[in-house]
């Protein structure tokens, strides 16, 4: 929503003073009394570096004083911000006070980075990548199971197995290799994010309009949600950094000028340090043929796209040659290793119907083929109707992953900086003159019902794919006749088999108490391949040697998948029903 500035009429009531044209913010002045909603913002975001600074100081006063030290100091700029920003009768002097949450919060994030930076799966594979990339080895489709285990969690994939392979572009990985030199594990990979992190805050409130600075401060810093991230090693904090000074002011692409020249280098950038950059790429590309289109017209829009994504494609180029030359094919399968991979299903998505609410699906693939259709589904959207959707170019994107078979939140969230940049610099009104294609159909008499009828269109194949997914029934009946237990824990399972569809399946176990998936069982007898239509025991063996059984209530499930087809088969499991032998 945008909120113009406000300013001191001559009886000294706050009116509001008039946006530009375009939707730019308002003039601020410097000397007029801030408006409340400004104090209220730099309020929030001083409010906001309370949560999680209270465990950092309980862990770094055991010993590390220093940090603390500096924790009790945040504490103190945090109390006297938040009065000042209360009483300050200057704009001026709310701006310091701003720069002065900004200071506390990178602080803050200094701090939780010294004092947690063990990283976990994502920045582990980024340490070891950058270690083979300066020894010269191959990085990509190379497994490295060793580093996993100890509490770095392994991603399982529909096969049976487990993923321990590098799968990102590789702008992180080399910007970790000159830190490998700072500390044991993944404190390199840490850095990298945790810096990316706050130098994109310090982008980002740089280039903000002075009264929503703090805003920046509180999605990139505040709340404790990003830096934790970051302090995990996760490349889409590099990325989601890069794209800062992109998406800023990003109606005002494809002018010319070094600006375009900086957001176009960026923005290839982010495409080589993560692939989730790939999915807002056209949306802006979109966006600004139609914005410079209805401006110039169509041979000067599409000079201007193709120029950004010209030297976007280039400068992804140049990061990506060294692996491009030397291990080509690896290389590709790498970076597409997300979307082939076939990872087990998770997320807070659609996918939890057939994860949690129905005993399984036969029809898994149909969650990413509705991920896809309804990716390119908004895309067509936002074309036809970019003078309104136009301001959620940053957050359409995103929305492909609810019915993905991977949902989780992380793939929202960690984008959300963007949103509020577009949201303070990308109002409705940059959007008015934006050139919108018109076929026949949606010119007649009938403009509003053509128009729904055109977005119920697009919308309906993503629909239909999304109701064969869930829709789907379970391939495998499994009943559990036998278990074996030992001090209040399984140490083994027996289950009959039942293959109820028409395709031969290579089913895989797992027992979960909780959400997601758990490590797979082994199979100590029983056929590797369950032909369509056939039965068959199953003796099972937990990972560990032992499953400790939940306290009474919580619900046991054994789960079976398969990666071609992909399907799930879930059943509760009733430890009171059966014979438990020693």
């Amino acid at each position: 929503m945008y909120l113009a500035e406000t300013r001191l009429s001559p009886t000294g009531r706050q009116a509001p003073s008039k946006a530009s044209p375009d939707g730019a913010p308002a003039q601020w002045h410097p000397d007029e009394a801030p408006a409340q909603w400004h104090r209220v913002l730099t309020l929030l975001a001083d409010i906001s570096l309370f949560i999680g600074t209270r465990p950092l100081w309980t862990q770094a006063a055991s010993h590390r004083l220093v940090v603390a030290a500096v924790v009790s100091l945040c504490y103190a700029s945090i109390l006297v911000t938040g009065v000042l920003t209360l009483v300050v009768r200057r704009g001026r002097t709310l701006a310091r006070l701003d720069l002065c949450v900004l200071v506390t919060a990178v602080a803050l994030a200094v701090c939780g980075w010294a004092m947690n930076h063990g990283g976990s799966d994502e920045s582990v594979l980024t340490t070891q990548a950058a270690h083979e990339f300066l020894a010269g080895h191959q990085v990509y489709d190379r497994p490295w199971p060793w580093l996993f285990g100890h509490g770095i969690a392994l991603t399982a994939t529909m096969n049976g197995g487990y993923d321990f392979t590098y799968g990102y572009p590789p702008l992180t990985l080399m910007l970790t290799a000159p830190l490998l030199w700072i500390g044991h594990g993944s404190a390199a990979a840490t850095l990298v994010s945790t810096g990316a992190l706050i130098v994109g805050a310090i982008v980002m409130w740089r280039l903000l309009p002075v009264p929503w600075r703090s805003a920046a401060t509180l999605v990139c810093l505040g709340f404790g949600l990003l830096p934790n991230y970051a302090r995990l090693g996760y490349p889409a904090i590099v990325a989601c950094a890069l794209l800062v000074p992109v998406v800023v002011d990003w109606p005002r692409m494809g002018r010319g000028g070094r600006g375009d020249w900086v957001r176009a280098v960026c923005l290839g950038a982010a495409c080589a340090a993560q692939q989730l950059p790939w999915f807002l790429a056209p949306f802006l590309l979109a966006g600004v043929y139609a914005l410079r289109r209805g401006e110039r017209g169509p041979r000067a829009a599409a000079a201007a796209v193709g120029r950004i994504a010209g030297v976007a494609a280039t400068t992804w180029l140049l990061i990506n040659a060294y692996f491009i030359v030397s291990e080509p094919s690896s290389w590709v399968s790498g970076i597409a290793l997300p979307l082939t991979q076939k990872a087990d299903i998770h997320g807070q998505g659609l996918v939890g119907i057939s994860l949690y609410f129905t005993d399984g699906s036969d029809r898994l693939a149909w969650y990413s083929h509705a991920s896809l259709l309804l990716a390119a589904g908004l895309l067509g959207l936002f074309v036809l109707f970019v003078r309104r959707l136009g301001p959620a170019a940053t957050v359409l994107p995103w929305c492909a992953f609810f019915v993905a078979t991977r949902s989780q939140d992380g793939y929202y969230l960690l984008m959300t900086p963007l949103w509020l940049a577009a949201a303070v610099t990308a109002p409705w009104q940059s959007f008015t003159g934006a050139w919108q294609p018109r076929p026949a159909f949606l010119r007649g008499g009938h403009r509003r019902g053509a128009r729904v009828a055109a977005a119920v269109l697009l919308m309906a194949p993503t629909a239909a794919a999304a109701t064969l997914a869930v829709s789907g029934s379970p391939p495998l009946r499994m009943d559990v006749v036998g278990a074996r237990r030992a001090a209040g824990a399984l140490t083994g399972l027996t289950l009959r088999v039942t293959n109820l569809g028409g395709a031969a399946l290579n089913p895989h176990f797992t027992l979960t108490t909780g959400s997601g998936m758990s490590r797979y069982w082994s199979v100590a007898a029983g056929p590797a391949t369950l032909p369509a239509h056939g039965s068959a025991s199953y003796e099972l063996r937990p990972p560990d040697g032992k499953f400790v059984l939940p306290r009474a209530g919580v619900r046991i499930r054994v789960r079976a998948v398969s990666a071609a087809p992909m399907t799930l088969s879930s059943t509760d499991v009733d430890l009171s029903a059966l014979s438990l032998s020693p």
